[in-house]
């Protein structure tokens, strides 16, 4: 069983005497389903479980009157009764909650009710093209949360990595001393098996249990050509071929040294005009994420972000090299990563960062010199290099010269180093990117 950081945010939602239905929110088979049924299994005397997707005849249950008791009286009818309504302690669970526009819009009447605690499921939930909307959104009865793939911290408990150890790792950090030698070891080896392996449960269980790569490569290229698969199925007609256009066209987006977004790399003549709409499904499906340019490094960041300057990033870094070519896993396991390794590397921050919950920021200027992440750190505006192993940090270094112009007093450069201090500049394994949090 994975553990998963969902469960302890759940277990708190459960404790909230004042708690609203809750919806995850993800990419399809990100863990959705199987983290909301574990912890009702494990919470409630009573589990009444509901799959739209499956099961489409379960909507009539929510055709007619949206009263609860009414609601409650043709889901009984419906499932039979192993659907048992305990008041108090029955957990109901609509799996793909976006199937149903009903039963989203009758969550406000389960908050208004009390008597049962309803978590919904929903992938795909608001892109344009999927479904039909519900006839009213529950704002302000609903608590919807996102949830991604395992992230790097979950990879790593998944692998046999304990609470003291990260622990320690944040001792080190904080401290600024190096991490033992075993330990760096350790999760070095494990950040590449990381990069490869990614966070899609189906993959991290496989690899878990068997290490078998060929297998993994397998799941994570299924996942792909299922997303794929959406994107024909359920987005507007008009923009179906230019939604895998988009998609498509990351690997070659990312392998420039300029890696911003570039429509004329989807197809020769592209415009923003006709793609920027396929592109922003893309990433309201899970599948993507974007980094925008900052005009200035200060904070706060999201104020000073440039809308139409942006990289785009896989999601999940072990998808994104699951789009490569064969024997490219092999490669970054051998440290080998050759021409590409700006574009994993990156990605696979990318990934860290925005599982984190957070936004992210690069900056550019037009002279070519440009930072590839900055993020809110210990309420500072703070520039972050990724280099694969040590390179010169020279745009770094140029902008900490002149503190006047951009403001900035510290950096932060992610290498395959141990931990260390030059001045301004802090050094830190790759590995250690889970760590920085923005409090």
């Amino acid at each position: 069983m994975l553990r998963r950081k969902i469960f302890d945010w759940l277990a708190a939602w459960h404790e909230d005497a004042r708690r609203k239905p809750v919806i995850l929110k993800g990419c399809r088979q990100c863990g959705k389903t199987y983290a909301v049924q574990a912890f009702a299994q494990d919470t409630y005397e009573s589990v009444v479980y509901i799959n739209f997707f499956e099961s489409p005849g379960a909507k009539d249950i929510f055709m007619g009157s949206l009263d609860v008791d009414t609601i409650v009286m043709m889901a009984s009818a419906y499932l039979g009764p192993s659907a048992r309504f305990i008041p108090g302690k029955t957990a109901i669970i609509l799996d793909e909650i976006q199937e149903c526009p009903q039963a989203r819009t009758a969550l406000k009447f389960f908050c208004l009710d009390g008597r049962y605690d309803v978590i919904g499921t929903g992938s795909l939930l608001g892109v344009a093209g999927y479904g039909d909307a519900p006839a009213s959104i529950p704002v302000g009865y609903e608590t919807v949360i996102d949830m991604h793939p395992l992230d790097f911290e979950e990879f790593c408990w998944a692998n046999g990595i304990t609470e003291p150890m990260v622990a320690l790792l944040r001792s080190c950090l904080e401290e600024e001393k190096p991490v033992p030698p075993a330990l760096h070891a350790r999760m070095k080896n494990l950040l590449l098996d990381y990069t490869v392996v990614g966070g899609m449960p189906d993959a991290v269980q496989t690899f878990v249990d068997s290490h078998d790569m060929a297998r993994v490569l397998q799941i994570q290229r299924d996942i792909v050509r299922a997303y794929e698969g959406d994107m024909v199925k359920y987005a507007p007609a008009a923009d179906k071929p230019l939604i895998k256009q988009c998609f498509q066209s990351i690997p070659l987006q990312l392998a420039k040294e300029n890696k911003k977004f570039q429509y004329s790399l989807i197809k020769k003549g592209s415009t923003a005009a006709r793609f920027a709409g396929s592109l922003q499904w893309i990433e309201d499906a899970g599948i993507t994420v974007r980094c925008r340019n900052l005009s200035i490094t200060e904070l706060p960041l999201d104020g000073n972000a440039v809308d139409d300057q942006f990289k785009i990033y896989m999601a999940d870094t072990g998808l994104f090299v699951s789009m490569l070519e064969d024997g490219t896993q092999f490669d970054i396991l051998r440290g080998n990563l050759l021409g590409y390794k700006g574009a994993i590397y990156e990605n696979l921050v990318a990934d860290i960062f925005s599982k984190m919950g957070r936004k992210l920021y690069y900056f550019r200027k037009d002279s070519g010199m440009e930072i590839d992440f900055v993020i809110r750190y210990r309420g500072e505006c703070v520039p972050v290099e990724v280099k694969a192993s040590d390179g010169n940090a020279k745009s770094l270094k140029t902008l900490l010269k002149h503190p006047e112009k951009y403001h900035v007093a510290s950096a932060i450069k992610l290498a395959d180093l141990n931990v260390g201090r030059t001045g301004p500049i802090l050094t830190i394994p790759h590995y250690m990117a889970f760590l920085l949090d923005s409090n």
